[in-house]
């Protein structure tokens, strides 16, 4: 669940083979370095963050190894347990159902539901906003995705949702929290990953669409209002974790 390509139609879609084994990972590594004739240095960026994901992924797993508890619902980080996180059924299942107002969100969870698969980028999105601008725990969305995710593997998923909820070893400073809407107009510039899966607001320009009622919040939309403010929700965040 970290960084790839310029656009989200950039994946290679190999995760789903990695986790049922029809592929390893010393495959996929000497795959790359037969493009590379042997050699370990590597010029193309695109084959570096493939190298970074496969090596996320190994890390994930000798963590899981090393460190069990974190397979028994236990965050990496002992001080994160004193977290306040909110218990709201009605958002956890907004949040579920793709029908938070937050397109980019809804865009992730829809695809998720449809087709086993959410992209890597989106993942991060997804899954900061309910850890961070929800503040509901994450271990109810790392449970989400496993039940819906074809490639859900325990090391590398349980991994993402602490590095994203800040409970992690080597997780994103607490502080660092993904604005969804910058996200999505830096990744999805067109909404074309939007109008795929939120079709309610495919008839909105490239501008409108990562956030249809900015502009205008009286707009005649088939589609929900944003369930929380994301400048206000985040101060809560940082406010919960500056506590610990």
């Amino acid at each position: 669940m970290r960084h790839i390509g310029a656009h989200l139609d950039v994946h290679v879609g190999l995760s789903t083979y990695l986790n049922i084994g029809i592929l390893s990972i010393r495959q996929c590594i000497q795959a790359l370095f037969r493009e590379q004739q042997g050699h370990f240095h590597i010029d193309h960026e695109g084959q570096q963050i493939w190298l970074d994901e496969l090596l996320w992924r190994e890390f994930y797993q000798h963590i899981l190894f090393d460190f069990p508890q974190v397979s028994k619902h236990l965050p990496f980080k002992e001080n994160t347990l004193k977290l306040a996180w909110i218990e709201d059924s009605t958002a956890l299942n907004a949040w579920q159902m793709g029908q938070t107002g937050i397109p980019i969100v809804d865009a992730g969870i829809r695809q998720m539901l449809s087709t086993g698969w959410m992209h890597n980028r989106v993942r991060m999105i997804v899954a900061m906003f309910l850890s961070k601008n929800l503040l509901i725990d994450w271990r109810l969305g790392e449970q989400w995705f496993m039940q819906h995710l074809i490639d859900g593997d325990l090391a590398a998923n349980n991994g993402g949702w602490q590095w994203c909820a800040s409970t992690g070893t080597d997780s994103v400073p607490y502080f660092r929290i993904f604005n969804p809407v910058s996200q999505s107009q830096k990744f999805d510039p067109q909404g074309d990953y939007i109008r795929t899966w939120v079709p309610e607001l495919a008839h909105l320009d490239a501008k409108s669409i990562h956030d249809p009622y900015a502009r205008n919040p009286d707009l005649k939309l088939n589609y929900p209002k944003p369930m929380v403010d994301l400048k206000q929700s985040r101060l809560r965040a940082l406010e919960a974790f500056k506590g610990l």
